[in-house]
């Protein structure tokens, strides 16, 4: 679904991603590991056009994205939840659900995402301001699948999250891949990402250094809490 080759990014002068490689197959969570400022959430920026500066390829489905505008992106399919949410404080959770224009082919009805978040039902004319931090996240991820995505990028959903909130997070997570979703989750959790991921990717210094499987994830999990200071 999503094939990135000799990916390159840059914030000014400083190159950020070099020849960054990584492929998610329809249907798998996949997830990117690394050091704060290794570059992940740059790679997420750069999936969704958010990175001007940027050569290589990132085809989504059959098609080349490098060159699309967000807007474009986003109506393809591509949903993005942010590591600071990306919610209206001043806005309710129904009308943070429907600012945007959905996809009337692909997106989510609101009986649907009501159905896979109950407590959003619940909140749905409450401020978003006055969410707590798991609702808040629910709400960031709510909202790409209300606009159609069939792919979402998370950055770090778990961060700053009560441990009974990451596992509510991760059932929803888990609910939404088994209606045949797609994710690249950015997540220094690894316990948590062990539940829902089918591979991980290691990036250092801008570059993927690493491809692991569960099993093998599971075999390294100490050195890489050591090396993530986790």
């Amino acid at each position: 679904m999503l094939e990135i080759r000799n990916l390159d990014a840059y914030y000014g002068e400083s190159h950020i991603l070099q020849s960054v490689g990584l492929s998610v197959d329809a249907g798998e969570v996949v997830t990117l590991v690394g050091r704060n400022g290794a570059g992940k959430t740059t790679l997420l920026k750069s999936i969704i056009g958010d990175i001007p500066r940027r050569t290589g390829s990132i085809r989504f489905g059959s098609s080349e994205i490098i060159d699309l505008s967000p807007e474009r992106i986003c109506r393809m399919g591509v949903g993005f939840a942010p590591e600071d949410r990306g919610i209206f404080s001043t806005l309710n959770v129904h009308e943070n659900l429907t600012i945007g224009r959905p996809n009337k082919t692909t997106g989510w009805p609101l009986e649907r995402i009501y159905q896979h978040f109950p407590i959003l039902k619940a909140r749905r004319l409450q401020k978003a301001a006055s969410l707590s931090g798991g609702e808040k996240q629910m709400l960031a991820i709510a909202r790409p699948l209300y606009m159609g995505a069939s792919f979402l990028l998370l950055d770090e959903p778990t961060e700053g999250l009560a441990p009974v909130v990451v596992d509510a997070i991760g059932a929803i997570i888990n609910d939404i891949k088994s209606t045949g979703l797609t994710i690249l989750l950015v997540e220094q959790n690894l316990q948590f990402a062990a539940e829902v991921t089918d591979r991980y990717y290691m990036i250092e210094n801008g570059k993927i250094v690493k491809e692991l499987t569960n099993l093998q994830m599971a075999d390294e999990e100490q050195s890489l809490l050591d090396y993530l200071g986790v």
